[in-house]
């Protein structure tokens, strides 16, 4: 069976703050016409609301495995179908990610990394942390971006893999931007 995550993750951005500092990290460096993968939209959908409605060309897609954040998604498309110009939720596993099935993107968010991989997912032959993170690169353009999250209760599992992707060369850190770890592929 599919492993799910139960909960629907409302805007709290005194806990978790990494969606909006990422929409501000984006309008502040004028990105504009991007393409975004963004992993756990959360209920509020807000980076694919913000970033695909604000006229800045950007299309963002989303992947959430809590089925009341996709159905969410589902109600906030009904009621305002103007967001699926830009915006485009899926409900998966992110561990089963099939880089043949996805476009190619310039920024790719992993803030989660690590948060919902547990032996359930290995019983379906889903990929490892490692192996999601190297899939959704290869799916970064030369020059990309992919951002994580450090304020993860993950981040001790997931920052030795970044750390080892950086001294591999297969990514380089930018720098940081509020709570945001600022990483490139290199061009």
């Amino acid at each position: 069976m599919l492993h799910v995550w139960e909960e629907n993750w409302g805007l709290r951005v005194a806990e978790c703050p990494c969606d909006v500092h990422f929409i501000e990290w984006v309008r502040e460096n004028n990105l504009r016409n991007q393409s975004i993968y963004h992993f756990g939209t959360g209920g509020h959908h807000v980076v694919g609301v913000e970033l695909g409605g604000d006229g800045s060309g950007n299309t963002i897609v989303g992947i959430t495995a809590s089925t009341g954040e996709y159905e969410d998604f589902i109600q906030m498309s009904i009621e305002r179908p103007k967001i699926l110009a830009n915006y485009m939720a899926f409900f998966g596993d992110i561990y089963l990610t099939n880089p043949r099935l996805l476009p190619d993107f310039d920024i790719v968010t992993l803030f989660h990394v690590a948060e919902f991989r547990s032996e359930k997912n290995d019983s379906y032959g889903a990929l490892t942390e490692r192996g999601m993170i190297e899939a959704l690169l290869s799916k970064t353009r030369p020059g990309g971006y992919v951002l994580f999250y450090p304020g993860s209760y993950a981040w001790a599992i997931a920052k030795p893999l970044v750390e080892a992707m950086a001294a591999e060369g297969q990514i380089t850190r930018e720098g940081a931007y509020k709570t945001l770890e600022i990483y490139r592929k290199p061009a």
